[in-house]
C-alpha cells in the first residue's frame, strides 16, 4: 500500500471506531448491542472493509464490492453497506493530488466520473449484502444490468434515500451539516464520543431517517426524528453530555426492542467522522510549501 493509502485506511477505520463509542440510541455501540448485532461484528467489519475501500486505483463500484464481499466473509452479515456507499468516493477524493480543505472538491470529480461499471459492480454489492427493506424497483433495479452512471443511478433514488442524495449534492448532509457539528461540538472541548452524538442526532432530528422509513414507513421514522430532536436539544443545554446518558440509553432499549434503527444516520456520522479525519491526516502536496 502507498502511504496515501495507508492514511485513507487508517482514517476510515479511526471513524468507524469512533462511531462505535458513541451511544447512538437504536443503533449499535460501545454501551449495547443489538438488532442481532454486536460492537464486536462491527469492528471486525471495519477491520475488513478498511483495505479494498482505500485500494490505490482502484474505481468506486470497485472498492464498493471489494469492501462488502470482506466484510460478508468476515462477519457473514450486513453490518456496513451504507457506510461503504459513502466511505469509497471520499476515499478515492483522499487519493487525488489535493490537501485536505480541497476534499469535497475533489469529491465532486470522482462523483461525475463515475460510469456504468461503477452501476454494476455496486448493484452486486447491495444485492450481496442485501439490506432490510431492499426491493424492486421499475428504473435501475439492482437486480438487473446497469444501463446507466452509478450517479444516475442514485439520482434516481435521492428523493426516497437519503444516503443516496449524498452522490448528487457532494454530500451536503456530510459537509454543511455533519461536519460543522462535530467541529463545533470539539472546538468546545466535547469528548469525542459526545462530539459523535452531537453529529447523529443532528442528522436524526434534521430529517426522518431513510433507513427507517423504508422498513417502517414514513410516520414511524418522523416519530423518531420528532424524539431525536427533544435529545438533541437536551445534549446542547446540558452542562455535562454525560446527564442525559440514561434517558438516552433508556430511548435506545425501547428502539431496539421496536426493531427501530437510524441506520442511515448513523451512516452519515460514520461518512462524516471519515471526512474529518482526511481533511486532518493527508500529508500536504510537495509543491504545497
Amino acid at each position: 500500500m502507498s502511504s496515501r493509502a495507508q492514511s485513507v485506511a487508517a482514517a476510515f477505520l479511526w471513524a468507524c471506531l469512533a462511531e462505535l463509542d458513541a451511544p447512538k440510541p437504536g443503533n449499535v455501540h460501545a454501551f449495547a448491542g443489538g438488532h442481532r448485532m454486536t460492537i464486536d461484528d462491527f469492528v471486525r467489519s471495519a477491520d475488513a472493509a478498511a483495505v479494498p475501500l482505500s485500494a490505490a486505483g482502484a474505481g468506486i463500484g470497485a472498492r464498493i464490492l471489494a469492501a462488502v464481499e470482506a466484510t460478508s466473509a468476515a462477519v457473514g452479515a450486513n453490518t456496513n453497506l451504507g457506510i461503504i456507499l459513502l466511505c469509497a468516493p471520499l476515499a478515492a477524493a483522499a487519493e487525488m493530488d489535493v490537501e485536505g480543505p480541497q476534499l469535497r472538491v475533489a469529491l465532486g470529480q470522482v462523483l461525475r466520473g463515475l460510469d456504468i461499471e461503477d452501476a454494476s459492480l455496486a448493484f452486486r454489492a447491495i444485492v450481496k449484502a442485501a439490506p432490510a427493506g431492499l426491493g424492486h424497483s421499475t428504473r435501475h433495479d439492482v437486480f438487473a444490468p446497469a444501463a446507466v452512471s452509478l450517479l444516475q443511478a442514485m439520482a434516481e433514488a435521492a428523493d426516497r434515500d437519503r444516503l443516496a442524495r449524498q452522490y448528487t449534492t457532494d454530500f451536503a448532509d456530510v459537509f454543511g451539516l455533519g461536519l460543522p457539528l462535530f467541529e463545533a461540538a470539539r472546538n468546545g472541548q466535547a469528548e469525542r464520543k459526545w462530539a459523535t452524538l452531537a453529529v447523529f442526532l443532528g442528522f436524526l432530528a434534521a430529517f426522518p431517517d431513510s433507513h427507517i422509513a423504508r422498513k417502517l414507513g414514513a410516520e414511524k421514522a418522523a416519530e423518531v426524528q420528532r424524539e431525536a430532536k427533544k435529545f438533541q436539544a437536551a445534549l446542547g443545554a446540558a452542562e455535562q453530555p454525560a446527564e442525559i446518558l440514561p434517558a438516552l440509553l433508556a430511548w435506545d432499549a425501547v428502539l431496539k426492542a421496536e426493531g427501530i434503527n437510524p441506520g442511515t444516520s448513523a451512516d452519515l456520522t460514520v461518512a462524516t467522522l471519515f471526512a474529518y479525519r482526511l481533511r486532518t491526516v493527508l500529508p500536504p502536496l510537495p509543491n504545497s510549501g
